[in-house]
């Protein structure tokens, strides 16, 4: 993303602007599920955990405990961010196996 405020560098290309990351009031959340809706305006995440434990319930309990509201832009650079993650996590420790057909894998 290029800045029009940003000031040139010597070479005459604008410099980046330094990002502080001020975590004193971050809180921590946990979630095991994730889902998503959007509209035309906004993308809307939810995340909650899932609490039962016997994977062969008809019925999974999820408590929603987190609810975050993006643009669509801003939701575009949090898949591209999660990408390069993830991409980065596989090459480190193996691909990450996701079979959807099978509700029973034991996936984490």
């Amino acid at each position: 993303m290029a800045d029009e405020n940003a000031q040139p560098n010597a070479s005459g290309a604008p410099q980046t602007p330094k990002v502080i990351w001020d975590d004193s009031n971050m809180r921590m959340s946990y979630a095991n599920v994730v889902n998503a809706t959007s509209t035309r305006e906004e993308v809307t995440l939810f995340f909650g955990i899932n609490k039962t434990w016997n994977a062969s319930e008809k019925e999974f309990h999820v408590t929603l405990t987190d609810r975050i509201v993006v643009n669509p832009y801003a939701a575009k650079r949090l898949v591209m961010l999660l990408s390069g993650v993830l991409a980065q996590y596989e090459k480190r420790f193996g691909p990450l196996d996701l079979d959807l057909r099978d509700p029973s894998a034991t996936n984490p």
